[in-house]
């Protein structure tokens, strides 16, 4: 059997996140969207809620298309606020719209999203090396670099703790602990 780090659940959702997304670069402008969304919503809740609403997420925003997303209307907004799928809270839809702006901007000054968030570690994750979760930090100075950031660009729900772990999310740091499986593959 294998070990991993001690944050995830029995649940299958939890093992194949963690086996096969967590703490892997990602590169790609459309999942690098996905990740920022859902971690947006996740902010006060727990990674389980929103992993258990992923697949209707994605079906209730047009597959995490920031492109789409970025035109929603007042109707697509209260169709959003009726789908019992997903996490119903005005302000994090409103800032997934808002976001899903910020981020074409982004893409269009530095030629892509992954440009810009990438940069900030060189195009290189960073690879920590805790011995349990309880080691893990919530923030680091750079998350709290790129929230503000962020924020300077017109982002919402981009707190320094949300943005750390978007960069465990997608890859830019690689917090699994030093007894997990995933570790040794670093």
């Amino acid at each position: 059997m294998k070990k991993r780090c001690s944050w995830v659940s029995e649940s299958q959702l939890y093992i194949e996140y963690h086996d096969k997304e967590w703490g892997e670069p990602v590169i790609d402008d459309a999942t690098l969207f996905e990740f920022l969304i859902l971690e947006t919503f996740q902010a006060g809740l727990s990674w389980s809620t929103i992993l258990n609403k992923r697949a209707q997420f994605r079906i209730a925003f047009d597959g995490f298309d920031c492109q789409k997303i970025a035109k929603y209307t007042t109707y697509k907004f209260e169709l959003l606020m009726q789908d019992t799928g997903i996490v119903r809270n005005k302000l994090k839809i409103r800032s997934a719209i808002s976001n899903a702006q910020c981020f074409i901007a982004v893409q269009k000054d530095y030629g892509s999203f992954s440009n810009f968030i990438w940069a900030y570690v060189n195009g290189q994750p960073i690879l920590n090396e805790f011995e349990n979760s309880a080691a893990v930090p919530a923030t680091t100075e750079l998350s709290e670099l790129i929230s503000k950031d962020l924020k300077k660009q017109g982002f919402k729900f981009v707190g320094a703790t949300v943005i750390y772990a978007y960069m465990q999310a997608i890859g830019m740091v690689k917090d699994h602990t030093t007894d997990c499986f995933k570790f040794q593959n670093k």
